[in-house]
């Protein structure tokens, strides 16, 4: 099965059912207002496929220094593609016209009141990522085989505004994959299995 055929099939099983997926989400149903977003999980198109994922830039003033996918608020009059491709775009200069769109994965709806759709698409390798120095202080692939492998899927918890939250963590080399990231990894993990 090819990486196109096997991710249309794993997102084709998440369109029987929409999951919100969360590390503490015990509450999270309770929260009246969401902002919708959207994320580009880029799997680039290799022998061993990887996906794009950004270092967040120190400054910024929500989730600095975290890794995530490029991605960001959907704006009035777009849908989560056209968001996803448009940030994308932005943070780290994929071309939307060297994205082939597979599909959207589970919602995922934080703690910090988002409502993320995962855009699912394979863009070309070594493209030549440029991060937007006022929101990324880096730009890197990771292996899609790691970031999938449930081996690699660490539960942690941490308080957060005087709770105990719990989320998903993947480890990879020096670099921390966490929260909502990680979560909807996870969450894809188990869509493709």
């Amino acid at each position: 099965m090819t990486l196109r055929e096997r991710l249309r099939d794993g997102l084709a099983r998440a369109t029987e059912g929409t999951t919100l997926l969360a590390g503490d989400h015990d509450d999270l149903a309770l929260l009246e207002t969401v902002t919708p977003a959207a994320v580009l999980v880029a799997v680039t198109d290799r022998a061993e496929p990887g996906v794009i994922l950004t270092e967040r830039a120190a400054g910024l003033r929500r989730h600095a220094g975290q890794i995530a996918f490029p991605g960001g608020r959907i704006d009035p009059g777009e849908d989560a593609v056209a968001a996803a491709l448009r940030e994308a775009e932005e943070e780290v200069a994929i071309p939307r016209e060297a994205v082939e769109v597979v599909g959207v994965a589970d919602r995922y709806r934080t703690v910090t009141h988002y409502e993320v759709t995962p855009v699912i698409a394979i863009v070309p390798p070594d493209l030549p990522l440029v991060p937007s120095e006022a929101e990324v202080a880096s730009v890197f692939e990771a292996p899609l085989a790691f970031l999938l492998d449930h081996a690699n899927h660490r539960r942690a918890t941490r308080d957060w505004q005087g709770r105990e939250r719990r989320y998903y963590e993947i480890i990879w080399g020096d670099r921390r994959i966490w929260g909502a990231t990680a979560a909807m990894i996870v969450n894809l993990a188990r869509r493709l299995r």
